[in-house]
């Protein structure tokens, strides 16, 4: 398959960037890594004028960790960033979401931003972006300004961008010493797209009982829908083996939220029709809530177990 003709820029420098997409407007797409564009070009489902390829553009390359959270610049590739020991100690969803997106050839090339840019909604690292609050840091020929996850994601493949806008990175909050999260997905096969998918997130106050519980969902609507799920967990403590049948019941009412909640959202098409799609959120719920709740008590442990060591 052959894409479709375009004239093809080189910028050098982010000013070049921003300069050329806001001349190009609204017929300039962004290359970064490549990994959805160039499907959708080769496939005649997107036909830009101009592709606006910004890996010459130094300093988009870069992970920075601080206290606050994890920044990923546009050029940051998958494998680097799930590779990057501080950035999976502040963010631990990161590396969980990572491991998930298609598979290594890809992850090798794709860009984190780049996949977040694309609004993907069954993209995990648009639902991590969802889910921890994040934003995205945006150039464009005025200057800079940020977008909060929950205003950037407008439909599916659409975002709030406006003509010539470039995103320059993606931030990602830090989860707390006490919050553990989980990834859990359902493909037809390993690195395809989730034919639903759930990112949880669990905080547990210092007796080890939930006070927070949220969940985002992958491939379930438009965009990615996030969830407060606390009012069916609070108070339980996550447990790493079986589950007391209270518990469970609790767990499962939590299940039944979701899937009441993302339901009426959910599509049916090739891979899987809208009941299994439904029956998939309140299952999978039940698994992330789960999983999320062990990798808080871990974290919690550890960090008191650091803590008294040092003492």
């Amino acid at each position: 398959m052959k894409p479709p003709a375009f004239d093809y820029h080189a910028p050098e420098t982010l000013a070049e960037a921003v300069r050329v997409l806001a001349e190009t407007a609204p017929h300039g797409s962004v290359l970064a890594g490549g990994q959805s564009l160039i499907p959708l070009l080769n496939m005649r489902l997107a036909a830009p004028r101009h592709v606006v390829d910004i890996t010459r553009v130094p300093g988009l390359d870069r992970v920075g960790t601080g206290t606050g959270g994890v920044t990923v610049g546009a050029l940051v590739r998958h494998t680097d960033l799930a590779a990057d020991p501080a950035a999976a100690e502040a963010v631990p969803l990161l590396r969980q979401g990572l491991r998930l997106v298609a598979h290594p050839v890809i992850r090798n090339r794709g860009t984190t931003v780049g996949s977040i840019a694309h609004a993907d909604p069954s993209a995990e690292m648009a639902a991590a972006l969802a889910l921890l609050g994040g934003e995205v840091r945006v150039a464009n020929a005025a200057g800079t300004r940020t977008i909060a996850a929950a205003d950037l994601f407008t439909g599916y493949l659409e975002t709030s961008l406006e003509r010539g806008e470039l995103i320059t990175a993606a931030f990602f909050p830090a989860q707390g010493p006490a919050t553990g999260s989980a990834f859990a997905e359902v493909a037809r096969r390993h690195g395809d797209y989730a034919v639903c998918g759930v990112a949880a997130l669990v905080a547990l106050d210092p007796d080890l009982r939930i006070t927070g519980a949220k969940a985002a969902y992958l491939s379930m609507g438009p965009t990615p829908a996030v969830l407060d799920l606390t009012e069916a967990v609070a108070g339980l403590v996550p447990a790493h083996g079986p589950v007391a049948p209270g518990d469970s019941d609790r767990y499962a009412a939590a299940g039944d939220l979701a899937a009441a909640r993302t339901g009426p959202d959910a599509a049916a098409d090739i891979h899987a029709t809208a009941e299994y799609r439904t029956h998939l959120a309140r299952v999978l719920t039940v698994r992330a809530l789960r999983e999320a709740g062990a990798h808080a008590v871990s974290r919690a442990t550890e960090r008191a177990a650091a803590g008294a060591g040092r003492a």
